[in-house]
């Protein structure tokens, strides 16, 4: 969901699949509110142990070199969440503690959960952005702090504000030659080449019964999109990539002295390791907690590690990937120049050979200057060079277009209705919404000649007349389905209610690809994802359970619980059952007025703890060629699961979880109903014994 604010009104965005588009919705702010609780990551934060500990180590640190120079110890914690770091200090011995916190609900969950663990009389909680604190006798604080406690960071270290932030607080708020907690981050990054990684970001060259489709000029001079990447990197198995260049050390903020968010670049000097063409640059950071390194908290990968079941698994601080520019061919023991620059909110990087001194480096982010890249996601990118895939659309087309077939696709920036025209059919329409995404088809027509091979309607299907088809009735109507608007597996039944706008339109005969969508059912045990919707009770001895049950209120309020989007490729997991069919939308009929519902049981076959349920779609483009977005593969007999990297499968997790035997004793229980007027599915999973 989005969301905006005006005065007392909130409106959420919804992905709406019987209109396809996203519908703003006033609500309550209290509605946002339950939102914004029920789907945080303070969980997860919690929950990394690793993390916990080395902030503490670090604040006992802090606070004893603050004692041994005979000072009256005051801390200043920025983004103090749940309070935690706060009563970290004030166990190790601090005086006195300002929390910091801008958003409402996590500052009255602080004051609660400082309260509840005996900390009122040292901690004092603030509900404002830390640049609008005040210091002096009626101030917010009555002093200057000697000791700065953050955790201002996410996956890209400065994405949060960090930088001015820290720079604020040098200027206002703390002592000069203050302690900080965290001292010092540091950024590393490695350049490698990747065809897996590169597809995220380039449009490539595709084979089609002799013809070659080629990208535009303008996307592939194209910078690319300006935001980073961020994935769980211990998930893109090393020999996809091919390093070219060692993990260089880019960076390092102090924060214990006045920081700066001004612009700047920093460069890494290094031989190429080896000949390859230099595409993507994997990144990552690490905080050391004490001036000396010696507690240090890293994001490194878990390949990185000499063994990697050490690797501290967290989802609110991953990796980063970013795309260079253009991609450039280096030769084994060139003298490269890795160039990294930021301003205050987001890094981008540069290669330049060493010999070229009088390279500028860019002052701006590069941004997209083709659309491309603000049409198709990265994941998009990555479907649309998926080989194996275009291959099973190719063939499934191929089986059913003839050289009379009028065709009309029905998909958000598709090279389906390019794919028909090259396999003959006599007209090919498409329909585009987009402005933006008629464009880059258009783009896209004209870099391979051919303009007039698919006409490209900017309309809605239910505007679609007999006259903008030239007098034919559709006789081949196609989708991927893919629409941008989708959150969830079940929003691209936007094809649907499309299919049933221009039933009009269509032959008698006409043949509808795909012909049908099964959604899919199976209970998983998650590797590390549990983390993220699981209580936590205590956390390094303090009592959270305030947080818990906030979360809890949220989960309950209304529409919070329900499946929510996630890469599950990202996130390992075993099944517990067998995937089961539980819904089929037959696209062949239009969309029915009464709701469709499914009920019944399938076995645990799977030992294990069961944290949820995964959902996902599988079209059936014709009657012998199925595509999946969940599962790609069989579940091995293990549970092992591989899920489609290009779209995100639906996630129901359970309140509560259950240890299941997988010797028949147990049953997953579900009662799913298809609501055509909203296109929504409404469903409930338990588990039962027979």
């Amino acid at each position: 969901r989005l969301r905006g604010s005006v005065t007392m009104k909130t409106f959420c965005g919804r992905a709406n699949p019987t209109t396809g588009a996203l519908d703003w919705v006033e609500e309550s702010e209290e509605y946002d509110y339950h939102q914004e609780i029920a789907r945080s990551c303070y969980a997860d934060m919690l929950h990394d142990k690793d993390r916990n500990e080395k902030y503490y180590e670090g604040i006992r640190a802090a606070v004893s070199r603050v004692k041994a120079r005979g000072e009256r110890v005051v801390v200043l914690d920025i983004g103090t969440g749940t309070g935690l770091l706060s009563m970290m200090a004030v166990t190790a011995g601090a005086d006195y503690c300002y929390a910091i916190e801008v958003f409402k609900p996590m500052a009255q969950a602080a004051t609660c959960i400082v309260e509840r663990n005996g900390f009122s009389d040292k901690i004092k909680v603030i509900n404002k952005h830390s640049t609008e604190v005040t210091v002096g006798p009626d101030g917010d604080m009555q002093e200057r702090a000697n000791i700065l406690v953050t955790e201002l960071f996410d996956t890209e270290l400065i994405g949060e504000g960090a930088l001015p932030s820290y720079e604020h607080a040098h200027m206002h708020l703390v002592q000069a030659g203050c302690e900080a907690v965290p001292h010092r981050a540091t950024i590393y990054a490695q350049l490698v080449e990747s065809d897996m990684l590169w597809k995220w970001s380039q449009l490539q060259p595709i084979e089609l019964d002799g013809n070659k489709l080629l990208p535009p000029p303008a996307v592939v001079k194209c910078a690319g999109a300006p935001s980073v990447c961020d994935i769980q990197l211990s998930q893109v198995p090393p020999e996809s990539f091919t390093p070219l260049g060692p993990i260089c050390t880019m960076f390092s903020v102090d924060f214990s002295k006045p920081v700066s968010s001004a612009a700047q670049s920093y460069t890494a000097q290094f031989k190429a390791q080896t000949s390859g063409r230099a595409q993507v640059v994997l990144s990552w950071w690490d905080i050391d907690m004490d001036p000396d390194g010696n507690i240090v908290c890293t994001m490194a990968p878990s390949w990185s590690y000499s063994d990697p079941r050490t690797y501290p698994w967290r989802d609110h601080w991953m990796q980063s990937v970013y795309f260079l520019p253009a991609e450039e061919k280096v030769s084994e023991g060139e003298e490269l120049n890795l160039i990294v620059s930021h301003d205050d909110y987001s890094l981008w990087y540069s290669l330049t050979q060493s010999e070229q001194n009088d390279v500028k480096v860019a002052k701006f982010r590069p941004c997209c200057t083709c659309q491309a890249h603000l049409v198709w996601t990265r994941p998009r990118f990555g479907e649309l060079n998926d080989e194996q895939r275009t291959e099973s659309y190719v063939n499934a087309l191929r089986s059913i277009l003839k050289p009379d077939s009028v065709c009309l696709s029905v998909s958000d920036g598709s090279l389906l209705p390019i794919f028909a025209h090259l396999l003959g059919s006599k007209k090919v329409f498409s329909l585009e919404n987009s402005g933006m995404a008629k464009q880059v088809i258009e783009q896209l027509l004209h870099a391979n000649s051919l303009k007039h091979g698919v006409q490209l309607l900017g309309i809605r299907p239910e505007q679609l007349s007999l006259a903008d088809l030239e007098g034919n009735q559709i006789s081949v109507l196609m989708g991927e389905p893919y629409f941008s608007t989708s959150l969830l597996p079940w929003h691209s039944l936007f094809f649907w209610y499309c299919r049933t706008a221009v039933a009009q339109l269509l032959h008698p005969n006409a043949t509808i690809l795909p012909r049908a969508a099964t959604l899919y059912i199976v209970a998983v045990e998650f590797q590390d994802l549990w983390r993220i919707r699981a209580p936590c009770g205590t956390c390094e001895g303090f009592d959270v359970s305030p947080m818990d049950e906030m979360i809890q209120q949220s989960l309950d309020y209304r529409e919070s619980w329900e499946a929510e989007p996630h890469p599950l490729w990202e996130y390992p997991c075993h099944a517990l059952t067998k995937p089961q069919p539980v819904l089929t939308f037959d696209f062949t009929q239009c969309v029915p007025e009464q709701p469709v519902n499914s009920d019944g049981t399938v076995p645990f076959t799977g030992r294990g703890r069961c944290h949820g349920v995964a959902l996902w779609m599988e079209y059936q483009l014709t009657e012998d060629i199925t595509v999946s977005l969940g599962l790609t593969k069989p579940v091995s007999e293990e549970g092992a699961c591989e899920w489609n990297p290009h779209r995100k499968q639906g996630v129901f997790f359970f309140r509560s979880t259950r240890e299941t035997s997988g010797n028949g004793r147990e049953d997953l229980a579900y009662n799913l109903t298809f609501e055509p007027h909203t296109g929504d599915i409404k469903m409930d999973f338990s588990i039962t014994e027979p």
